[in-house]
């Protein structure tokens, strides 16, 4: 599809042997550099937040947490209530 206005990723990386997370991710930030929109649903928390701007968390489908990735990286605290990490 070409020149898409949103690009959704639902667990992009779930069960793929290392190389191939790594070269999913490589495309991820490719289309990040081109200032695509991406919506990206993934259970690797770190993973995630090494390519994202925002983060949002969902516990039991309620909204926890809204915020900047770069705030949720910083904040230990925020990472283990919510994250276990």
């Amino acid at each position: 599809m070409g020149n898409p206005d949103l690009v959704l990723l639902d667990e992009p990386t779930e069960g793929l042997a290392p190389f191939m997370v790594k070269e999913v991710m490589k495309i991820v930030k490719e289309l990040k550099e081109k200032k695509e929109i991406i919506l990206l649903v993934e259970q690797n928390s770190n993973l995630a937040l090494t390519v994202s701007q925002r983060a949002y968390i969902l516990e039991n489908g309620h909204q926890v947490f809204a915020g900047l990735a770069e705030e949720l990286i910083r904040d230990k605290e925020l990472r283990q209530k919510f994250l276990g990490v």
